[in-house]
């Protein structure tokens, strides 16, 4: 995809993922099942790259990361350290607000089995790329996963290989600006502690302390 928009609430590029929806909302009626718009501050410093929208979270209430367990540590996490005005993300008029940070997916859409194809990543990767072209100077990309963190590099333009994932690493980008990696706050990786609430606590308060006071 070539497009500098940051979002199509509309976008049917993927095929695959607009017959899916399309059953989905049949299936759920009162689901969003479309395309997940980014949420936070316009001028946020801070930019959390999670994977994809899950079916009963972000896919059901039409905000990245609600609505799903993946969230609760989340927003927790962010409500600790100042980015958010509420430790509880419940619905889009829920009235919370996100401070200096912004949260969007590398996939717009909800993928079936939350796994999405190697092509759709690449076809939503301009949007991504948009939203990082507006990150101002000593900005900071926190990538959920190995998926975001490669997608944040491709929509950069830079070499995968030269910038390795890993949980809590730290990479300084060409132009200034600094990508961090976690582990993604699912289910499976807290519930089986390959990823701490005191891990991702670090990693976000790191975040916090890279950026420009």
């Amino acid at each position: 995809m070539t497009t500098q928009t940051h979002f199509d609430s509309g976008c049917r590029a993927c095929p695959r993922l607009a017959q899916f929806l399309d059953g989905v909302k049949a299936e759920h009626p009162d689901y969003h099942a479309a395309p997940v718009a980014p949420f936070g501050d316009a001028a946020a410093r801070l930019l959390i790259v999670g994977l994809a929208p899950g079916m009963h979270g972000a896919n059901a209430t039409g905000r990245p990361f609600t609505g799903d367990y993946a969230g609760i540590l989340l927003y927790r996490t962010l409500y600790d350290l100042g980015f958010a005005s509420a430790p509880e993300s419940r619905a889009r008029d829920d009235g919370l607000q996100l401070r200096d940070c912004r949260i969007t997916n590398a996939v717009k859409c909800l993928p079936p089995q939350n796994k999405p194809q190697t092509t759709e990543i690449r076809a939503c990767n301009g949007y991504l790329a948009a939203e990082l072209k507006d990150l101002p100077a000593g900005a900071v990309v926190l990538a959920l996963g190995r998926i975001a963190h490669d997608a944040v590099l491709r929509a950069l333009g830079c070499k995968l290989s030269a910038y390795r994932f890993a949980h809590a690493a730290e990479h300084r980008l060409d132009d200034g600006r600094w990508l961090l990696d976690s582990y993604h706050c699912s289910r499976y990786n807290t519930q089986t502690r390959r990823l701490t609430e005191s891990m991702f606590q670090a990693v976000v308060a790191r975040a916090r302390g890279l950026l420009p006071a």
